[in-house]
């Protein structure tokens, strides 16, 4: 028995990772490059970037280490040519840079909406196209995966309701976006994840206690176990999949 579509080798694929610096992002660009990607790390925090950067390098693989502040369209607009000036042309696409509110809704500045907005579902929204533009023109597949989470299907009321709304936007942006631009063989997926360690989770856990002791497994993800859905949804394996939204969540909570 042959599996044609089975590999996870990306040697010759261009990669953009948005939130690289820390926790998921992280983990997900040193997978990518350890599978032979050239990684594009982007984040505000340029010095945690170079040091990620140098540990791709030290373990064989390519990266460069880009500033980007998704918040900012002009920066979302340039990302992608100066990507391709150094690493060429980006065909896979990891948006998972994002903040939580953590605050009831009626307490949220104006300002923190709309970081949250800017942050969560318009920067998904606009790096998307900016990515998708120039594979169009070239008429080239791409992959682009997008990382909502569990929280955009179960809110229980105690605060993050804004967090939950922009991760629903992200899920739909997925489905559409699928739909949109599957004749030009781009497919859209998303990752759902539930409460994984990252420096994120430490600052709820700071904030809330240890609420992983109330989960049936009585612990939280690790990023590690997210690494095989990543490498399926931009691969070859998923050849036939786009605008599905797959959900990581150890079986913490209800569906």
């Amino acid at each position: 028995m042959t599996t044609p579509n089975f590999s996870i080798d990306l040697t010759g694929r261009t990669a953009i990772v948005t939130g690289a610096s820390a926790g998921l992002g992280h983990r997900f660009a040193s997978v990518l490059a350890a599978c032979g990607a050239k990684v594009a790390c982007t984040a505000r925090r340029k010095d945690k970037l170079d040091k990620l950067v140098d540990e791709i390098r030290a373990n064989g693989g390519e990266a460069e280490a880009f500033a980007l502040d998704v918040r900012d369209a002009d920066q979302l607009k340039a990302i992608v040519p100066a990507v391709a000036d150094a690493l060429g042309q980006p065909d896979i696409l990891v948006n998972n840079a994002g903040i939580v509110d953590a605050e009831r809704a009626v307490k949220m500045s104006t300002e923190l909406i709309d970081d949250v907005f800017d942050t969560n579902l318009r920067s998904v929204y606009i790096l998307s196209c900016e990515f998708a533009r120039p594979l169009i023109a070239k008429k080239m597949p791409g992959r682009i995966v997008n990382i909502a989470s569990i929280a955009a299907t179960r809110y229980d009321g105690n605060g993050a309701a804004l967090y939950s709304t922009t991760k629903a936007g992200v899920v739909r942006v997925t489905e559409a976006l699928a739909v949109e631009w599957s004749r030009f063989f781009i497919n859209v997926n998303g990752i759902a994840p539930g409460a994984f360690s990252s420096d994120m989770m430490d600052g709820m856990l700071e904030r809330s206690g240890d609420f992983s002791v109330h989960f049936p497994r009585k612990r939280l993800g690790q990023p590690e176990q997210m690494d095989s859905t990543l490498l399926y949804l931009v691969s070859p394996s998923s050849e036939a999949v786009t605008g599905t939204v797959i959900k990581i969540d150890d079986g913490q909570g209800s569906r």
